[in-house]
C-alpha cells in the first residue's frame, strides 16, 4: 500500500504519514522544506522498515508539482492514498484592511495547490483502476467568521471540491473523503500570525484544543473503510469547542 502525502513536514500531515508508516504503508512525502523532509524520510525507514520516496517541491507551483509527479518511479504509482494535506493560513485582517500577498498565498496553496495535485495524480489512480483521495478541510469551510474572509474561501472551495471530486471520480472507483477540523495545536496558528508566538498561544488558551495525531487517526480511519464504505464528509472539533466561534475556555 502507497500513501501520497502532501505538507509532511509538520502538523497533521506529519502525524498522518507517522501513522501510515506505523500500518506497513509504504510513503512518498512531499514538502517546501528539504532539510525537514530528509530528515524525515530517515526516521520513518529506520523506525516502520518501510520505503518512502521524498518529493520536495511547492505545491503553488504547477510546472514543480507536474516535474515531481513525472518523476515517481513506475514501482511508485501504485498509489492508494493520497492525503492533500498542504494548506494554511496568513494573517487575519478584515477584508477591507486584508494584504494582497496574504490573500495570494492562501488562494495558492489551499486551492491551486490542491488542485494541481489533484490534477496530476488522478489520471494515476484512474489507470490503476483505484484510489482515495482526502482532503484537509476545515471548520472554516463550513462557517465563516470575523476576519476569517479569504481563508474562510479558499476552505469552502475545498468542500466545494470535494463534493465535485466525488462526483466526476465515481466512475473511476476512486474515492473521496473531507476532513474538516476546528482548533489543532499545530504550527498553524505561528503560520497565521507569522511569527507571534504570543497570539499563536493565545489562541489555544484555556482550553485543550485537538492535537495533529487526533486528525491523523480521524484520516487513517476514513482510509481504512471495507471497500463498499465511503466516508464523505468529517467534521471533527475539540470537546471544549461548539463551532467555528464559540468555544468554552477556562
Amino acid at each position: 500500500m502507497i500513501a501520497f502525502i502532501t505538507g509532511a513536514t509538520a502538523g497533521i500531515g506529519k502525524a498522518a504519514a507517522e501513522l501510515f508508516a506505523k500500518n506497513r504503508y509504504n510513503l512518498i512525502i512531499t514538502g517546501r522544506r528539504k532539510e525537514r523532509l530528509q530528515e524525515f524520510s530517515i526516521h520513518l525507514k529506520a523506525a516502520y522498515k518501510i520505503d518512502v520516496l521524498c518529493l520536495n517541491f511547492d505545491v503553488r507551483n504547477f510546472q514543480e508539482v507536474e516535474k515531481a509527479v513525472n518523476s515517481i518511479p513506475a514501482e511508485w504509482k501504485s498509489i492508494n492514498i493520497l492525503l492533500n494535506n498542504a494548506g494554511l493560513a496568513a494573517g487575519m485582517d478584515s477584508i477591507q484592511e486584508g494584504v494582497i500577498d496574504d490573500w495570494d498565498r492562501m488562494i495558492d496553496t489551499n486551492v491551486k495547490g490542491l488542485l494541481y495535485i489533484t490534477r496530476t495524480i488522478t489520471p494515476i489512480m484512474i489507470k490503476n483502476g483505484y484510489g482515495h483521495i482526502i482532503n484537509m478541510g476545515s471548520i472554516a469551510g463550513k462557517e465563516v467568521y470575523a476576519n476569517g474572509n479569504v481563508y474562510c474561501a479558499t476552505k469552502f472551495a475545498v468542500d466545494a471540491l470535494n463534493k465535485s471530486m466525488r462526483i466526476d471520480l465515481l466512475p473511476h472507483n476512486i474515492k473521496v473523503t473531507a476532513i474538516n477540523p476546528g482548533m489543532v495545536e499545530t504550527e498553524f496558528s505561528m503560520v497565521r500570525f507569522k511569527g507571534d508566538e504570543a497570539r499563536a498561544q493565545n489562541a489555544y488558551k484555556g482550553l485543550t484544543p485537538l492535537q495533529a495525531e487526533d486528525i491523523a487517526e480521524t484520516i487513517y480511519w476514513a482510509a481504512t473503510r471495507p471497500p463498499h464504505v465511503n466516508i464523505n464528509d468529517i467534521v471533527i472539533m475539540a470537546a471544549a469547542q461548539a463551532n467555528a466561534t464559540t468555544a468554552l475556555r477556562k
